[in-house]
């Protein structure tokens, strides 16, 4: 038996998981990351050494529960969060706090400094604090942060368009596909992790195109949510689309392909977390001594709530970006006789009807109509939110075994570049099980597709506004 390590580390934890080839995980461990630092509006950065300290010590973790022969172990796949950038010295160290994909300074013009020997997105700040090199994946340099050709996943040869980064040749990592060994892991970090010695470090991509390829989103005919920190839909490609008014065409995890994907939800499915932090301990200490986790005592308080939750609506908008800092959630509709179980389900009907816009935007767009959805993340523990998907999109949705599909994704990389399939198709057919399907309920599509176009499809619209005229105000 063979295995294969998939890292994971994304905006709130670092997770890795060792799998055999069959895609069988055999041991797995997490860390949450620290909170970000905010010294200045806009500004949103990891604090210290955080990403690579996590990655450090759940390697660390992982190897001491694994009970396998470390020399069976033959690659390790590595996916960081995207959109982030990072400014390293000469010695590999940082200059300067890891800016999170949140910092409005991570879409700005490069600022050259003597003490900036390389900018780089995360993967290839990890990338050389395992193996030394300065190499890092094509698929994670994205167009509107360095010089990128996407069509050769190459830097750009277009003179102009490679000046207008302002950064140096010589301050940018080589570039290698999706599945290709970048290097391999030294002495120094195999004694501090376990991890073997000269252990291959393989090249996946950007933390999305990961995700679809670990959820098994290879083929046409099939769409995909992603439910995370950041949440949005994508369908496979075949060529780059420049201009489209409701997705964008990104790198995808598997050499010269690409992904479509929609706009999304910035704060994703902590808004769910939000909800269950707002209700304190006393309700998850009550949720445990019934033998269940918080999420599923809220689901059965839910279940009784017919579609639509009596007409409770929720914009799930948490988050703004710095560029518009009016924008808030939206909750209408309060009465007296709403419970909890109405606010939780409203919360899940507001995520997956404002998905369904942006998926069905990007769709009509590309004129295709998938008969299918994998919902993907932590919202896919949700039997009552896979369940609403299905209703809200009229289409069946699926989920796998494994949910973890980041690591699973990295996984299939590091499989390919080491031989244990023969390529990303025969791997994600071997590596990628469903776990079960949901059928739609055509009554509440029909009241999900009322509700949706008859008003909450323009709520946003419509209370921009008031947004404005209260954030002008309140100054908050």
């Amino acid at each position: 038996m063979k295995y294969i390590i998939g890292v994971d580390n994304g905006s709130q934890s670092t997770k890795v998981m060792i799998f055999n080839q069959h895609g069988d995980v055999i041991v797995q461990a997490s860390e949450p990351l620290r909170p970000m630092m905010h010294r200045e509006p806009g500004w949103v950065e990891h604090p210290d050494d955080d990403l690579w300290d996590s990655v450090k010590n759940v390697l660390k973790a992982v190897m001491a529960k694994f009970e396998g022969d470390p020399a069976q172990i033959v690659g390790l796949g590595l996916c960081t969060i995207r959109c982030c950038r990072v400014f390293m010295k000469a010695d590999g160290s940082l200059a300067e706090p890891v800016m999170s994909w949140m910092d409005v300074r991570s879409y700005t013009p490069f600022e050259d400094r003597d003490d900036i020997a390389y900018t780089c997105p995360t993967t290839g700040y990890v990338t050389h604090k395992l193996t030394g090199e300065l190499k890092d994946t094509a698929a994670n340099a994205f167009q509107w942060q360095f010089p990128i050709d996407v069509n050769t996943w190459q830097w750009t040869e277009d003179k102009e368009q490679f000046d207008s980064f302002k950064i140096p040749r010589e301050k940018l990592l080589d570039l290698q596909m999706p599945g290709t060994i970048l290097g391999h892991v030294t002495a120094e970090v195999a004694a501090q992790t376990g991890l073997p010695v000269g252990l291959p470090v393989v090249a996946t991509g950007n933390d999305k195109a990961v995700e679809a390829l670990g959820a098994g989103l290879v083929e046409k005919g099939v769409g995909l949510v992603s439910c995370g920190t950041y949440m949005a839909s994508m369908v496979h490609g075949d060529d780059y689309i420049s201009g489209p008014s409701a997705f964008w065409s990104n790198l995808s995890c598997v050499p010269n392909e690409y992904l479509y994907e929609s706009t999304g939800i910035r704060f994703g499915m902590r808004h769910v977390s939000w909800f269950k932090e707002i209700l304190g301990e006393e309700l998850d200490k009550l949720a445990q001594s019934q033998g269940l986790v918080l999420e599923e005592y809220l689901a059965n308080e839910a279940g009784d709530v017919p579609a639509g939750s009596d007409g409770l609506l929720i914009i799930p908008d948490w988050l703004a970006p710095a560029t518009d800092l009016y924008r808030k959630g939206i909750i209408l509709g309060l009465t007296d006789q709403t419970s909890r179980g109405h606010i939780y389900k409203a919360i899940l009907e507001g995520i997956v009807l404002t998905i369904k816009n942006c998926y069905e935007a990007m769709i009509n767009e590309l004129g295709i109509a998938p008969d299918k959805v994998i919902i993907s993340g932590g919202g896919s523990n949700s039997a009552l939110m896979m369940q609403i998907y299905a209703d809200a999109l009229g289409v069946t949705t699926t989920r796998n075994e494994i949910n973890g599909a980041v690591a699973m994704g990295s996984a299939i990389c590091a499989a390919v570049a080491t031989g244990l399939h023969k390529d990303f198709h025969e791997a994600v057919q071997n590596m990628v099980k469903q776990r079960d399907e949901f059928t739609p309920n055509m009554d509440n599509h029909k009241v999900y597709t009322k509700i949706n176009d008859g008003i909450y499809k323009q709520l946003p619209t419509l209370m921009e506004g008031i947004l404005k005229q209260a954030y002008e105000a309140t100054g908050d």
